[in-house]
């Protein structure tokens, strides 16, 4: 639908410029979000009651199934959200060097807050978040893949807004499904599992900002040929 919706208001979708690389965001989408369930068994903020009815093959065919539409749905809303003309201006502003010291920075910083999380994990579980980040990007920009190191370079910080909000907008959305559904998942946010919205806790919507973000790097470590979002 949202795909649609682009080419009804652009011309052009990921669908219509490359039916493959379309399929391929499927495909890496299941390993992506496979390592964030990954790292919640060490962190345990979400759980999914009524997955013990399935037995474990059941289970992870159909958990992979389902974590097949995450990065097309964010990608294709962040595209949507740009067919828009606000936030133009944040492409106005001078590009980033990006030399070798700001990446081993950025990666040793990612690697800190990853240790941080795996030992602290009640204590650092925000930077389930954002340890990726810094992880994944400096990595892809080092490798000469499309990362947000690379739009900072060229002065586009637009693409990484639309991302972020791109997350952000199918949050919503899947939280609310997830809310009527069964088996479902629900959360234990230490300090600030308050104030929820559907099951999430109001201040648990701000982790989908930076998890947009991560996707970016992510999709183009995984993908030889990712397809090229018009952000």
């Amino acid at each position: 639908m949202v795909d649609a919706l682009v080419l009804r208001r652009s011309g052009s979708s990921i669908l219509r410029r490359s039916p493959s690389d379309f399929v391929r965001l499927f495909v890496a989408s299941v390993p992506v979000w496979w390592l964030f369930e990954i790292l919640n068994l060490r962190v345990r903020n979400w759980v999914y009651p009524g997955s013990e009815q399935f037995g474990p093959v059941t289970y992870f065919v159909l958990s992979s199934i389902a974590y097949s539409t995450v990065i097309p749905a964010v990608f294709e809303t962040a595209e949507l959200l740009g067919t828009f003309r606000w936030g133009r201006r944040l492409d106005a502003g001078p590009g980033l060097a990006v030399r070798p010291g700001l990446r081993l920075k950025l990666f040793a910083g990612g690697v800190l807050m990853l240790a941080l999380l795996l030992i602290w994990p009640r204590l650092f579980f925000p930077l389930l978040w954002l340890s990726l980040v810094f992880l994944l990007d400096p990595l892809a920009h080092a490798l000469g893949r499309r990362s947000l190191l690379g739009f900072l370079e060229q002065g586009r910080r637009r693409p990484l807004v639309l991302l972020a909000l791109g997350a952000l907008v199918c949050g919503f959305f899947w939280e609310l499904w997830n809310f009527y559904g069964y088996p479902k998942w629900t959360y234990d946010v230490p300090y600030l599992g308050f104030a929820h919205i559907f099951e999430m806790p109001l201040f648990g919507y701000l982790g989908y900002l930076p998890f947009g973000l991560e996707l970016y790097p992510s999709t183009h470590l995984l993908l030889r040929r990712p397809p090229a979002l018009r952000l």
